[in-house]
């Protein structure tokens, strides 16, 4: 394997190649392709395996996540706002990572052997293969504590019921059912909180609840936007700024999913 270094603000980006019929990659010039090859890929299910390491104090070799690919368009990332949740605390906190694109509709046998419940994001830390968002980056956390991400109790559930409120309104068929307004409600109440509280949830600098709930405000503007024609009232300035903040940072520019993957995914609960 052949490695190029690059400078801190890049990421380096590598393809495994055997079995895979893999694709080229239009990068910066102060990145490099380079090759990589690991034993568990068979030829199904999965899209690309990547490799972006971010510059970082740590020596330590790339985690590797496993995360969804996308539907819509070979070797991107998929519309999961929970792989996005893990990914947002690794580029946040600086880390290296081994991105590995699992396609969802087609699961391999040997995906099911590290997570049986053959969901994303699982990642390897401490050479164990660990699932679910809340776990992940609780243990991110944990081993890596700087920079520090967490969010006190108090803050922990600040805007935590605005992803249900926003599926609620956008499966609902009936404009009187009243789910508009809850959602609206749980929007007013979240952007209160910020105009006293903000820039962000726990102050001046993001932490772990801003990570979580960005990628769920993200599909939400996308969404609606489509599905019902609907946006962010004006009367709600404080939210809509958190939004643009959080969707502007260059972790979540890395990260986020296409609009028409996000689309895509939730089509079958609006059409039902």
């Amino acid at each position: 394997m052949s490695t190029v270094r690059i400078q801190p603000t890049a990421c380096s980006l590598s393809s495994t190649v055997r079995h895979l019929g893999f694709f080229n990659l239009r990068l910066p010039r102060s990145a490099a392709i380079s090759s990589n090859s690991f034993d568990r890929v068979r030829r199904s299910g999965i899209r690309k395996a990547l490799t972006v390491s971010m510059s970082s104090a740590s020596s330590s070799e790339p985690l590797e996540i496993f995360v969804k690919a996308s539907v819509t368009t070979p070797n991107k990332l998929g519309d999961c706002p929970f792989c996005q949740r893990v990914l947002l605390t690794l580029e946040e906190k600086h880390l290296p990572y081994d991105l590995k694109l699992v396609d969802l509709t087609n699961k391999p046998e040997w995906f099911l052997k590290i997570n049986s419940d053959g969901k994303v994001p699982v990642i390897k830390l401490d050479e164990k293969w660990m699932p679910d968002s809340d776990v992940i980056t609780q243990a991110l956390e944990e081993k890596y504590p700087n920079p520090p991400l967490g969010t006190p109790p108090e803050k922990s559930s600040v805007g935590s019921k605005i992803f249900s409120t926003f599926i609620g309104f956008l499966k609902s068929k009936d404009p009187s059912d009243g789910t508009e307004q809850a959602l609206i409600e749980e929007l007013r109440s979240f952007n209160d909180y910020i105009k006293e509280n903000g820039p962000f949830v726990n102050g001046k600098e993001v932490s772990a609840v801003d990570l979580s709930l960005g990628p769920k405000l993200h599909h939400l503007e996308i969404a609606l936007g489509h599905y019902k024609n609907w946006s962010v009232p004006d009367s709600l300035p404080y939210t809509k700024s958190y939004m643009k903040s959080i969707f502007s940072r260059d972790s979540f520019i890395k990260t986020r999913a296409q609009p028409e993957d996000v689309i895509a995914g939730w089509r079958p609960k609006v059409l039902g």
